[in-house]
């Protein structure tokens, strides 16, 4: 199906380039400024520089509007930010968190803000290329290259820079980055018939207005807030309690990573794609959800038991397995709610309320962890994942649960 179905394979291949940033402004990011010996206080507020996933939605109207002279309307604009974001790697790779960790945060955050425009165009270009029979699949496929692509700037680039030094490992994502504009040359585009907003009023305006005509959306919004709350507030210094806390080296994390991450990754984007056709969208935000929550416990068994290869292994597996899973039932759910017409707008303000946690969570981690300690931390956030399945069960007779139409 991947092979043979041009959007799909787009969808696919452009998961790859949408996942690559990501790592590199924070948790490889957080690697290079844990090894550089940065106070535990400032590796957690990094993670605020993904302020723009969550603000993405003030400018995607000018997305949805603009239409740049080039590749059109949804390329248009993924191919200058895959260049833009090329760029600002390469300058990134030749500094020192030693000597410019407040530069270094500067410029991750305009890499954030870059990257973020990137997601506004692909998650736009994936809502209005796939037929409704092919988002199951779609947002499998995406997902699975999109956690490849995170396991390539996470895990294999802490072997890299274990073995070559950070500079060129940031050169060579720079180079992965500039080879994603390909993709976007020769993806199809979509349907003429998808026009943008008249003007940039209703491009403002008309996207919120029709998404709050939904049936429950209120309910909807805390769902879509909360879904991924615990399961991000516990990754927010994986990278400082596998390599700090338990003692473990940058290859050691990184081959559990690249190895264990990677397998995981394909198992859980496959196997989501396929139980969701089968168990429905419903159960399998329920079941996923569930399956997510419980996959915290291994890391605090690990922060209870210390130093443990195995487990750790063990814990990255199904860490990256049943994450893939959920994020699939969610894009799906998120993909079912945009009009074509305004979805840049409207995916990049859904979107960004499920990225709320991973984004604003990283000083509230550091803070808990060092009053409460690993394993308690990691108890308290497989806890605080259960909120959203409650909420869940509590939509179900109010919201329509189709992979297709949200009513």
């Amino acid at each position: 199906m991947l092979l043979k179905n041009p959007r799909i394979l787009a969808v696919a291949l452009f998961g790859f380039s949408s996942g690559l940033p990501l790592a590199l402004t924070s948790s490889t990011l957080q690697a290079w400024f844990t090894q550089a010996g940065i106070s535990l206080m400032t590796i957690g507020a990094l993670s605020l520089i993904g302020v723009p996933y969550a603000l993405k939605f003030i400018w995607s109207p000018i997305m949805d509007k603009v239409i740049p002279p080039v590749w059109g309307r949804r390329r248009g604009w993924i191919g200058i930010a895959q260049v833009s974001l090329c760029i600002a790697l390469l300058v990134l790779a030749n500094l020192n968190p030693k000597v410019h960790a407040i530069v270094m945060g500067q410029l991750a955050l305009l890499i954030a803000f870059l990257s973020a425009s990137q997601d506004i165009a692909i998650d736009a270009y994936r809502t209005d290329i796939l037929l409704p029979s092919e988002r199951g699949y779609g947002s499998a496929f995406f997902i699975f290259l999109a956690r490849l692509s995170i396991i390539v700037s996470s895990g294999f680039a802490l072997i890299l820079a274990d073995h070559i030094g950070w500079k060129m490992t940031y050169q060579l994502m720079a180079v992965l980055m500039a080879l994603s504009v390909t993709i976007t040359y020769f993806a199809p585009d979509i349907p003429a018939n998808i026009q943008p907003p008249k003007n940039f009023t209703a491009a403002i305006v008309e996207p919120f207005k029709d998404l709050f005509r939904r049936d429950g959306i209120f309910l909807i919004l805390l769902f879509i807030i909360l879904y991924k709350f615990g399961e991000a507030l516990a990754l927010q210094l994986m990278s400082t309690f596998l390599l700090r806390d338990l003692g473990f080296t940058l290859t050691d994390v990184g081959v559990a990573y690249k190895t264990v991450g990677f397998a995981a990754s394909i198992l859980g984007a496959l196997a989501g794609g396929a139980w969701l056709a089968r168990l429905g969208l419903f159960r399998s935000l329920l079941f996923f959800g569930m399956a997510q929550a419980s996959s915290i416990l291994l890391f605090m068994l690990l922060a209870i038991i210390g130093k443990n290869y195995f487990l750790m292994m063990g814990s990255m597996f199904l860490e990256n397995f049943f994450t893939g899973m959920s994020t699939t039932a969610l894009l799906v759910f998120v993909t079912a709610l945009c009009n074509q017409k305004y979805s840049a707008t409207q995916f990049a303000c859904l979107s960004a309320l499920f990225s709320i946690g991973r984004i604003f969570l990283g000083p509230l981690a550091a803070v808990m962890v060092e009053y409460l300690g690993w394993a308690s931390f990691y108890g308290w956030t497989f806890v605080i994942c259960f909120p959203a399945l409650i909420l869940l069960v509590l939509m179900r007779n109010k919201v329509t649960f189709n992979a297709e139409a949200i009513a």
